[in-house]
Order: structure tokens, then sequence, then C-alpha cells
């Protein structure tokens, strides 16, 4: 049995409260809310906080609110975020990317905020402390190589988040919380490319709420490769939104790949090659052709790095096919393996 290493808990009842635990452990503190990626980490000593600070109690984090756009509060659980009326309508994108993480019983303590902080992750890396000491551990922890790339000076683990493309796609912004400021940044910017270092998050701050903007004339879809359907991390996701303008042409566009590297990767020549085009079959082939250049997966997840950066043209076509409106039914069986979601 793995135990937990010892710590200090504290319990805030508001996001002030929260904020100025973290503030009075000057680094030592993390943050849990679900506990579903911070408490194995801890049990295999990958992190090993002297407090943990508890966000279950804080009932301003749980808060969602819809008005043009839509508020959700980070420590709203994933299967209730699922349950958010119209989501599925004006959001499609979040929610196929919610519906698809990890299993039922998962998404039932997860949070939003908790997926979109979620630790990086590798194959030397994810493993007991025994294992990777076996290795001489690695770069992320207690070690000073990356086994991914042995000449790499950073480390390489891979950002597996779902919902960080996909509303970074949506153009959200996030929301954060120190005792001593409230600052509003986009989705984007909440992640650097270091597998150690990934996010922009200091460590005074919480995730309070992600904001979406007014979703009028916008489609969005996602798509996800992993090895078991029923429950996994991504080894590649494609996030695409796209404003279409009355005479069917694109005005907007914004194509997110996630799992190619340590933080989600926006293809902006992608993107931008849509825009003034209607969605023809040659557009969309020529847009996920230009979507894979930037992807730089890495040989520290499931599957054949080679295979999974081709893939990218493919999920970034079926995407932009299912924002088009074609019947992909048969292709969300067979690549996400999730017919419910199209």
């Amino acid at each position: 049995m793995m135990r937990l290493p010892r710590f200090t808990y504290r319990a805030p009842r508001t996001i002030a409260e929260a904020a100025e635990f973290l503030a009075a452990a000057n680094g030592s503190a993390m943050l849990v809310a679900g506990g579903t990626d911070v408490l194995p980490n801890m049990k295999r000593r990958q992190q090993t906080p002297s407090v943990l600070v508890g966000l279950r109690g804080v009932s301003e984090l749980k808060e969602v609110t819809a008005a043009d756009g839509l508020t959700i509060g980070a420590g709203v659980t994933l299967s209730d975020v699922l349950e958010i009326p119209s989501l599925r309508e004006r959001y499609t994108g979040l929610w196929q990317a919610v519906s698809q993480i990890a299993t039922p019983l998962l998404r039932n303590m997860g949070t939003l905020g908790g997926n979109l902080c979620l630790d990086t992750r590798c194959n030397y890396y994810d493993q007991t402390y025994e294992w990777r000491k076996a290795i001489d551990f690695c770069m992320k922890k207690d070690g000073e190589t990356c086994w991914v790339a042995p000449s790499s000076r950073r480390c390489l683990a891979v950002s597996s988040t779902d919902a960080a493309p996909m509303l970074a796609a949506l153009g959200a912004v996030v929301r954060l919380r120190s005792a001593e400021r409230e600052r509003r940044i986009p989705v984007a910017d909440l992640y650097r490319n270091d597998g150690i270092d990934y996010l922009t998050r200091q460590r005074d701050e919480l995730l309070a709420a992600v904001e979406l903007p007014a979703s009028d004339g916008w489609r969005s879809s996602y798509w996800k490769l992993r090895r078991r359907g029923s429950f996994d991390f991504p080894v590649l996701s494609a996030a695409v939104a796209v404003q279409v303008a009355a005479d069917g042409t694109v005005s907007s566009a914004r194509v997110v790949l996630g799992a190619v590297q340590s933080a989600p990767v926006e293809a902006s020549d992608a993107g931008q090659a849509l825009v003034g085009t209607a969605l023809t079959d040659a557009t969309i082939a020529a847009a996920g052709e230009l979507a894979a250049h930037p992807a730089r997966p890495m040989d520290n997840t499931d599957f054949s790095l080679v295979w999974r950066k081709r893939m990218v043209r493919e999920l970034v076509s079926y995407a932009l096919r299912e924002v088009r409106g074609d019947d992909v039914r048969e292709l969300r069986r067979r690549i996400s393996r999730a017919a419910l979601l199209s």
C-alpha cells in the first residue's frame, strides 16, 4: 500500500481565506479539490507539500453564472460541468472534452480547475518511487537527466489536460486570486512549454473561475486519441473553434493541439488559413496539414511519436468536418470510441 506523506491540512471556507493560507505557507503548500491528481502524486512522492489547502468547502468556487457568456467556478466538478444547461449546444467542444476525461467516478470527484492545473505526465515520471529510484530518477523530480531526451536541458513531460486545449480554442479566460490581487489571463497564457514549471500561476494564487465568451456564431469540436476508449489520458487531442459568417465563410478560427508538448499548442497558421474560406474538403485538408507543423510529440507517452504526429492531420480534419455539419458518428466510434459525442 502506498501511503501519503505527512502534511498539515487547511480547510478554508472562502476564496480569500484559501489565498491567505497559500500566502502564509510561503510556497510550501499545494491546493487540493477532487484530489484525483495530487493525492496519487503524493503517494508516489512526486509531490510532497508540507501543507494541503482543501477547496471542497469553498462554495464560491462552485458557482456557475450564465449571461452572454458563461462563468464556471474552478471547483465545479467535471460531472456538474456536463450538467450545465445549454453547455452542449453553446460550447459543444467543451462538453465533448469534459465528457472524455477519465471515468464517471473520477469526474464526480475531479474539478474543472483541477484538470486545467493537471501535472504534466511522462512514462519515466508517472511511476512509483522505487521504480524511479532504480533509473536514478529523472529531471522532473529528484534527478538531473530527462530520460526521454538525455541531451535536453529541460523536462519534456507532456501536458495531458483535456479541458485546456478546448478552452483556449474557445477564447476563454481564467481568473486567478491571491491574498493581494486578482488577475485575468487567457487560458493559453496559463501554460509554459516546460515540463516542470508548466504553469504561470504563482504559488500564492488559486484558480478561481473560467470565463467563456459569448458563443454566438461559433461552432466547436474536440477529438481525443487514446489507447483505451473507456478512460485514458490523451496522447493527442485536437480542439477546434470556428466562427461562421452569414454567407457560410469562416470569419475567425482557432485550432489548438493537446498532448504534443508541455503546454497546449495553438496551430495559428491552420486557423488563419481557414479565415475567409468555406469549409470545403480542400480547405479542411490544408488546415490539417498546417496544424501538424507545430506538433512536437515526444517518446514519453503511449504509441509511436511518428504516428501521433501524422494523426494530427486526421484529428483536425475530423473536428472541422464535424463543425461543418458532417455525420461523423462512425468516425467517433472508431477513433474516439465515443459515439454519443457526435
